[in-house]
């Protein structure tokens, strides 16, 4: 098996594909016709944004992201080149501060964001595995 994509349940598929963009940079791939679903172009592994009232409907329950709360426990990470350049841009864009980036004992530069959702986002350095 291969990870191919990860999912965020979101109250707005458009805003959030606009402030994607704005805030990261990133470009859309696709939007279906009623704007439920949306994917951006991430590279290898996709992320997609699918709206809230859309998941309700199948019945399956689950925790709405807001930025009135602790983030989920998870994070969406975006690899930059220069990360405190990414970070302060993703800030103009209106991604809310969690942490500056730092330098961590491995050698990677790591910061950390809100989206317009209450997800957490990391802007870091590129690893070598």
């Amino acid at each position: 098996m291969n990870f191919g994509y990860t999912t965020i349940y979101v109250k707005d598929v458009k805003e959030t594909v606009d402030f994607y963009q704005k805030a990261f940079e990133l470009k859309l791939k696709y939007m279906s016709e009623g704007a439920e679903f949306a994917v951006m172009d991430t590279g290898e592994t996709i992320l997609s944004f699918v709206s809230e009232e859309f998941m309700k409907s199948t019945g399956i329950a689950f925790k709405e992201n807001t930025l009135n709360e602790t983030p989920a426990g998870f994070e969406i990470a975006l690899i930059a080149d220069d990360v405190d350049k990414s970070f302060e841009k993703a800030v103009m864009g209106g991604a809310t501060i969690k942490s500056s980036p730092v330098q961590k004992p491995w050698g990677q530069r790591v910061g950390y964001l809100l989206d317009n959702n209450g997800v957490l986002v990391e802007i870091c350095s590129k690893m070598d595995f």
